[in-house]
């Protein structure tokens, strides 16, 4: 059996930091922090690929003032949790030498589902965007080839999502910003 890189020893017996990862080149693109521990994605579907594009496109579309929208950027939860979610909106600056955001400065992450992460976008993402006080949550699954997106919205006194529905052909919402998306138009 081969040996693991060097790079991939945590360098402490709690694992990874949060800042560990601006620190890493060898390490593969898109890779999380969760719970101290690297998460690593498998090669995306083009599926996946053209909803995350359409989405970011979409949003980025809509009038938002004070509001960027940007894709594959982390969020830095705590000191042991960076998350990365497919499509993100931030009231926080353009900084173009910037690698992460603070919870705060996000009001939405969206995060498409994938073969290997749709267990972990429902349950530990979910748990961990709400206790970190991200407001917004969308969660977008393949439903015979067209996407169906999930949102929920936190109720901050629990600290946890609540579902706020399930769309199909329009996604219509008042929040956290006036949008208007053809679901239709996300895929081919």
């Amino acid at each position: 059996m081969a040996s693991l890189p060097d790079w991939m020893y945590p360098p402490r017996a709690e694992g990874w930091y949060a800042e560990d990862l601006d620190h890493l080149p060898e390490a593969p693109r898109h890779t999380e922090l969760i719970d101290g521990s690297f998460v690593f994605r498998t090669p995306q579907r083009w599926w996946h690929s053209h909803v995350v594009t359409a989405l970011t496109l979409g949003l980025g579309a809509q009038e938002l003032p004070g509001v960027e929208i940007a894709r594959e950027m982390t969020v830095t939860l705590d000191r042991r949790n960076r998350l990365e979610p497919d499509v993100l909106a931030t009231t926080a600056a353009y900084d173009p030498d910037r690698t992460w955001f603070a919870p705060e400065e996000v009001l939405l992450v969206v995060e498409v589902a994938s073969p290997d992460s749709a267990h972990r976008d429902t349950t530990v993402k979910l748990r961990k965007y709400a206790e970190a006080g991200i407001p917004h949550y969308w969660w977008v699954r393949e439903e015979q080839g067209s996407p169906v997106v999930h949102v929920y919205e936190l109720d901050a006194p629990a600290g946890a999502y609540g579902a706020a529905g399930i769309f199909r052909d329009v996604l219509k919402r008042p929040v956290p910003f006036g949008v208007e998306l053809e679901l239709s138009t996300l895929t081919p």
